[in-house]
């Protein structure tokens, strides 16, 4: 499943790093794109939409 969420809480490539690497745990196969000035990122993954928001959220993100 692809999805895009906006994350407003994304300030820096460091966000990025932490967002990927929370998704990659939870999902080792989920192919994750961070787009920092507009803070989307973009996931395509097995997992539900709602495990990826809950994810980021648990990464101490914000999803919109």
């Amino acid at each position: 499943m692809a999805m895009q969420l906006k994350v407003p809480s994304i300030a820096c490539s460091g966000c990025a790093d932490t967002i990927t690497k929370a998704i990659k745990d939870y999902d080792s196969e989920a192919n994750v794109q961070v787009n920092v000035e507009q803070k989307i990122v973009a996931v395509e993954t097995k997992a539900s939409e709602d495990s990826i928001k809950q994810v980021v959220t648990s990464a101490g993100h914000t999803v919109e």
